[in-house]
């Protein structure tokens, strides 16, 4: 009796400790999220008495991963008063080993975060002149996914080294890095190719966020440029995908490079008498009604000529690649308005001309019946 009363005394002493050791964890907890609480709740009143809304953005971004490292800083701290076993200190290694690194690599990410947040929120490219702003936003979001990929690969080597069994195999792993880098290297070659593509546009910037470009007789803007592919909106709302690379081996066309300024062009076939002073005139006037035109040049000329026809080119100058677009359809479409109504001589018109000799060419007269060879004649020929 005696010793099922040790047994049941000692499995008391168990459970209480068991039970003492959670409420001072739950306590520790507890304190933690209230202490986070606290400090969330003055650093987002201080960011509302501030004019601007970047300090909002980072106290946001930060809350969630610093209330899980108020929480694990409160239970290392307690971990004296747990009084733990060794099997049950040796698990909470393992899981301090781990979770250390994710926590520091979930905040640096989230300071990324917010420094990407308050990027986006000082550039605002949806202004007429935006250059600057999307070169700072371009560089700042390639930069950011490539810090981002590295603190991931830190994060889960520094957690893998927490782990015995893993670190003794890293003395044979290193023995043979080289090999397995070449042929790591040789599978990933697309990617890897990709990815170094993708920091050299970081500082070369042959393209940048929302840039209009004609690729494969594609034209769109840049939507997003991610570490190894880029995403074009298509002007039909389409989205054409295309690896980094290709920006930077094969030509494109970039209408936005240093302006958005651009200089459209109609064509018009005629007939060679048309007055092209008059036409030329009337382009003056349609110009100077049209809002899509930026007032910097217009012009028309006979560009080229054929044997029935002239090729005449009319040069008008908009703020950017859709208003000329417009811009080109509005004139060309009021230009042949214009010759329509008032100069149809302009229209073309295909010319016939006879032969040599054959001018003036007059009706021969049909022969008679008397003089006509009879039947029989022609059937005996």
């Amino acid at each position: 009796m005696n010793r099922i009363d040790r047994i049941i005394a000692a499995y008391d002493g168990v459970a209480l400790h068991i039970a003492a050791g959670t409420a001072i964890a739950a306590g520790a907890v507890l304190l933690a999220l209230l202490a986070h609480h606290l400090l969330m709740l003055v650093g987002r009143k201080a960011a509302a008495r501030t004019p601007s809304s970047t300090d909002d953005l980072i106290v946001e971004r930060l809350a969630l991963p610093l209330r899980w490292i108020f929480c694990a800083i409160a239970l290392t701290a307690v971990l004296p008063a747990l009084r733990l076993n060794d099997d049950a200190a040796d698990i909470w290694q393992r899981v301090f080993g781990l979770g250390v690194p994710a926590l520091m690599g979930w905040l640096l990410i989230a300071i990324l975060n917010a420094l990407q947040d308050v990027m986006i929120a000082r550039t605002d490219i949806t202004v007429e002149d935006n250059l600057r702003a999307r070169r700072k936003r371009t560089r700042a979001g390639i930069l950011h996914r490539i810090t981002v990929f590295l603190v991931l690969v830190i994060t889960l080597c520094m957690m893998l080294i927490s782990i015995p069994s893993v670190r003794s195999i890293g003395v044979t792993l290193i023995a043979s890095a080289g090999l397995a880098a070449l042929a790591v290297g040789a599978a990933a070659q697309p990617a890897l190719k990709n990815l170094i593509a993708g920091i050299q546009m970081a500082f070369t910037e042959p393209i940048r966020i929302d840039d209009v470009v004609v690729l494969d007789n594609e034209w769109g803007r840049i939507e997003e440029i991610r570490l190894t592919y880029v995403v074009i909106r298509i002007w039909d709302d389409r989205r054409l995908v295309v690896p980094v690379s290709r920006f930077l081996e094969q030509p494109f066309q970039n209408w936005t490079r240093e302006s958005a300024q651009l200089l459209g062009n109609i064509v018009l076939y005629l007939d060679p008498t048309a007055d092209i002073a008059r036409l030329r005139a009337h382009l003056a006037t349609v110009m100077d009604r049209m809002p899509l035109w930026d007032r910097r040049f217009h012009n028309l000329q006979v560009t080229d000529m054929k044997a029935d026809m002239i090729e005449v080119r009319a040069l008008m100058t908009a703020k950017d690649g859709p208003t000329a677009f417009d811009l080109r359809c509005a004139v060309r479409e009021a230009l042949l308005a214009y010759i329509a109504a008032e100069m149809p001589e302009a229209l073309l018109r295909r010319r016939i001309a006879p032969a040599d000799g054959d001018w003036p060419v007059t009706p021969s007269a049909s022969p008679s019946p008397a003089t006509a060879p009879p039947a029989s004649a022609d059937r005996t020929a």
